[in-house]
Order: structure tokens, then sequence, then C-alpha cells
């Protein structure tokens, strides 16, 4: 059936072309004065229609330009593409882009230095929505009996405290696999950044300035919960609860969930070991859980040099620089990888990396320690981490290459000789220039491929982009990196920006996939949905099941889909990693305006 309406849909769509004529999209959030400026118009059918750049604030034309066409004309179902470039324009103001003769207009966008000063707040929001322990948009406390481990050496079903951290996504699990990351992302993009961060909540999340920037109480969050899960030397939970989650929506202070002790209990804490794990049907791969170490002695290093050396608070440090030597010394003892842990479903985090891992630990340990070992053993890892990532793949599967971008090779980079500098920057340029080649294949200049989380690809592209920049001062790829970004904000098929509630005034994911937003109604800004999939990979998924009519059905092109779509989970489901992991790409922005 789902294949049938996918089909009708397609029939549908360019029956609509052909009579409606011309659709404009552009980044509803806005440009920089300084940004390139182009924007995309598709057609059924060929046109020379002209346009006009309106000013919003008093209607006036500002600009009156012909369509180019795009490099490559034609995408799946949708035959005509073309650019329009208005990047000479720089003043400040509101616009819209309207066709001369149909009358056709874009959504609005903004033009100004300022326009992405609010969007690193935005992100913070969803990261605050995500807490598990006390979550303050609820103002609630869930799962304090978090959790009863197994694979320990403790007894199994021995309580342990692995309250706190965040919940993945939509649903309530919590994994060290992507909190990790996240944890360390928004320290680093703090400290590449520090400008773009304000001070508005507490500790808790709760309104009202602490004298520390509200990055750095949420990345805090995620230490604290690292420091509960390494909870003896050789011990560290990597997984708390599993897919019997999955209940239906819910209430995360009433979760019917079962593990075994009744519902709105206990749940499973797992212990990494290095080997397969699973207490139902379907195993995990393991072959050690040096990524899942690593990555967290990474944080951990990071937020003590940041704790010490920039908020002065030594004995804080001290604990987590204890903790992350501790854990990059268990990555070192059992080198390889942990993947999640499913029990009744097939799916999982298929991650298969963790050199990368132990690189950026032994960076960031090198740079808060000085200690020479360190660089040793971060250049052997860099070496085996290369360039091995989805990158210059064509297809992957789920986290397979996980983290998406490797913070380790920029970590690394300022503290070995300038031989070996090149050695890293050229690692990154492998990645762009892979992903610029696919890029040229579609009339949006999109490098990635349309796999399950293609959202989380992008700013992870763009974040690589960015640390080579910042590495090398070399912009032969900025122009590449804005367009990654216009995809996210509107420049895409269906108009729309892959981040709920961003912009305000804007079309962004509304019926997200997430129990907090079917229970409450209420949507919070700033989580970055998955995004659009491959329609090969779509129509085959289960259970998905859409609630209600496409609302963009003329826009499916047949190569990707996307739906906002409560029933949507794999295109219109918000997560937590990929809403941490796009704080580096949205303070970059943030602090490229001036004044």
């Amino acid at each position: 059936m789902r294949i049938t309406t996918v089909a009708f849909f397609l029939s549908l769509s360019w029956s609509l072309w052909s009579q409606d004529g011309i659709h404009l999209r552009v980044n509803q959030l806005g440009y920089l004065p300084g940004d390139q400026k182009v924007a995309v118009v598709f057609s059924g059918k060929k046109t020379n229609e002209s346009f006009e750049l309106i000013s919003a604030e008093d209607q006036r034309i500002v600009q009156r330009f012909k369509a180019t066409p795009a490099q490559v004309a034609s995408w799946g179902t949708i035959p005509y593409h073309y650019q329009l470039d208005f990047s000479s324009v720089t003043t400040t103001g509101s616009y819209r882009l309207r066709s001369r003769r149909t009358g056709k207009d874009s959504q609005p966008f903004r033009i100004g230095p300022n326009v992405y000063s609010e969007l690193p707040g935005q992100l913070l929001e969803f990261m605050r929505q995500q807490r598990c322990g006390y979550n303050p948009f609820l103002d609630m406390v869930c799962h304090p009996r978090d959790g009863r481990v197994m694979y320990s050496e403790l007894p199994d079903s021995t309580f342990v405290d692995a309250s706190g951290g965040w919940h993945d996504a939509g649903d309530q699990l919590k994994y060290l696999i992507t909190a990790s990351y996240a944890t360390g992302h928004m320290l680093m993009a703090y400290e590449l950044f520090p400008d773009a961060f304000g001070d508005e909540v507490n500790d808790l999340g709760q309104p009202g300035a602490n004298g520390i920037a509200d990055v750095l109480d949420e990345a805090k969050w995620g230490m604290d919960w690292i420091m509960k899960l390494h909870f003896a030397p050789n011990q560290l939970i990597h997984q708390v609860a599993d897919d019997r989650d999955h209940r239906g929506w819910k209430m995360p202070d009433d979760d019917i969930s079962d593990y075994g002790w009744g519902p709105n209990s206990y749940r499973v804490a797992y212990v990494a070991t290095g080997e397969p794990q699973g207490l139902g049907k379907y195993k995990s791969k393991a072959t050690g859980f040096a990524n899942v170490a690593g990555r967290s002695a990474a944080a951990l290093a990071l937020g003590a040099r940041v704790w010490r050396d920039l908020l002065g608070d030594e004995a804080m440090g001290d604990q987590y620089l204890a903790a992350a030597k501790s854990l990059y010394a268990l990555g070192r003892e059992n080198e390889g990888y942990q993947q999640g842990n499913s029990y009744g479903a097939p799916y999982r985090y298929n991650e298969e990396t963790w050199a990368d891992d132990m690189e950026w630990a032994a960076a960031e340990l090198l740079k808060t320690t000085g200690e020479e070992g360190y660089r040793v053993q971060a250049m052997r890892y860099a070496r085996e981490a290369n360039t091995i990532s989805w990158m210059n793949q064509d297809s992957a599967s789920h986290y397979q290459y996980y983290p998406f971008v490797n913070l380790g090779h920029y970590a690394l980079y300022d503290q070995v000789p300038q031989s070996f500098q090149d050695t890293l920057a050229n690692y990154y340029r492998n990645g762009i220039e892979y992903t610029k080649q696919r890029a040229e294949r579609n009339p949006y200049g999109i490098g990635v491929p349309f796999i399950w989380c293609s959202n989380n690809l992008l700013t992870s592209l763009m974040t690589q982009v960015i640390l080579y920049e910042e590495m090398t001062e070399d912009k032969q790829y900025h122009s590449f990196l804005v367009d990654q970004r216009e995809w996210l904000f509107g420049r895409n098929p269906w108009g729309t920006s892959m981040f709920t509630g961003v912009p305000a005034s804007g079309e962004y994911p509304l019926d997200v996939h997430t129990s907090v937003y079917v229970m409450t109604g209420e949507m919070v800004p700033g989580g970055l949905v998955d995004g659009p999939i491959y329609h090969t990979i779509h129509s085959l998924l289960k259970g998905l099941v859409l609630l209600k009519p496409d609302e963009f059905a003329e826009f499916q092109n047949g190569i990707v889909t996307y739906h906002d779509d409560v029933g949507d989970y794999s295109t219109n489901e918000p997560t937590m990693d990929g809403t941490a992991g796009s704080m580096i790409m949205a303070a970059y922005w943030a602090t490229q305006g001036g004044d």
C-alpha cells in the first residue's frame, strides 16, 4: 500500500507542477551580508520567467534578474531547476523573492549580521527538553530508578545510580554512544566560539543566569552522567534501557515500559564488556569498547580544561581529568567497538569505528596535561583513523561510522609538527572532496548520501569544513559549506527548515515523532530532525504509517522523501545527538556577522 500511495502522489505532483508552475526555495533563516545568496527555483516546464527581490518593509523592488539554469537541471520527477543569485544585496532588512509574471512569492527571509545569533540558544532549548532526571521543560523528575546492571562484575540486577543524562530522541533510551559525543561537541563549540553563547538559565535549566554559559551547563549535565556511568575503575555503563521502551506515546515520569521490575520502575543498565550483548533474541556486535571509553575520556579531558582554565574551578577540573585518564586507560585495554543493544527488534546503533575516539581522547589529554606520551599515542590513532568515514562511502549502515565527524583530527592539529599537520588536513580534505563530487549530481549542491539521519551527516560535513578552515585558513570550500547550510533552513524541495521552531515565522517541522510533542502539544525549538532519506529506503520501512495527508506530496520527487508527520519515525524524529552535533556549526554562523 505504501508504494502504491507514493506512486499516486508522484503522479499527482507532476500534474500540480504543470498547473502551478514555479516554486521558489530560499534559506528562511536568512543570510549574512557577505554571504553568497542563491535561491533555487523549480518548475514542471521550462521557464524564461524574470524575478524581483522585494523589500518586506516597504514593498520596494530592490533588484530584478533572470533565472539561470542549474548545473543539474532535473532531479527525479522534477524536470527543471534554476538559480537566482542575489549575492550583491548586502543591506540589512527583510525580503522575499517574487516571480514577475505569475506573482509567486518565496518565503520571507532576512539579511543582516545577526540572523544566526539566536540559533545556538535554540539548540540548547531542545537539549534541555531531552534531559532525564530533572527535566526543566516538563518541570518533573523521571526515571530516578535507572538502573540495574547487566554484564557487570557485580551480580546481575545490582542497582547502580545511572540517573541523569539525556533521552536519545523521541524515545526515552539513554546511550553513552551518543551522549559522550554530544557532551564533547558542545564543549568544543564553546572553546572555539565562546561569544556565541549566552547565560539565560541555571545548571538545572531553569530561567535565571548563574554566571556560566548555558552550553557549559548543558555539557556538565552530560559530564556528570558519564562520571556516574564509570562507577568503578574497570566498569562503564554504555546504555540504559532498550527497545522495550517502545510502547507508544508516554510521559517520561509515567513510563509504562517493563524491564522485569514492573512498569515505571527500574530499567536495565548495560555494562560494556567488548563482547556481543543482548538479553533477547538479537545480539549486538562488539570487539572492544574503546569507542565509548575514548569519546567519554575526550569529553571529560576537554571539560577538565574548561573548568580549570576558563572557569577557575580546579577541584572540579581535577575530578574530570582523573576520570578522563581512567577511561582512556580502559579504552587502551579494550581497543575495539561496543554497539548499542536491542531486545525485541533488530535495529541498533551499528558503530564499527573506535580509533578516531581514542585519537580525540589522547589529543584532549595532551592539551590538558602536556604529557608527551599522549602525543605519540594520538598520532598513532590518527594514522589508524585516517579518512575512515561515511563521507567517502556511497552508503553505510545505521551509525556505522560514528561520530559522523572525527573531532580528533582538529584537536590534535596544533599539537604536532607541520608535516603531520599536513597529514591531518589531508584527511579532512579527502572527505570534503568526495562529498563535493557527490554534490555536483543534484541541483541543491548537497554532498551527503540520503541514508537514515541524513541531517546529522549534513551538519557533520559542515563541521568538518569549518574545522578545516580553522586549521588551515583555506577557504576554497566555503561556497560548498554555504550550500549545505541552505538546505537545512529551507532551500530544499519541501521548503522547510530541518530544525523545530526555526525560524519562528517560517515553515519548520511541527508534527514530530516524539512523545513530548504528542502528549503535550507543545513544540520546543532547536531540535534537528533525522531528515530526508532515499525513497528506496523509505518505502521498505516497517510500521511507518502517515497520520495525516502529506502536505509535501507534490514535492516528493521519487529520489528523496521527507514528511512532517508524527507517524514518520525515519525522517521527522528530532534527535539529541543530531542537535548537539549541530552546535559547532550554529556557533560558527552566529559569530560570523560581526557586531
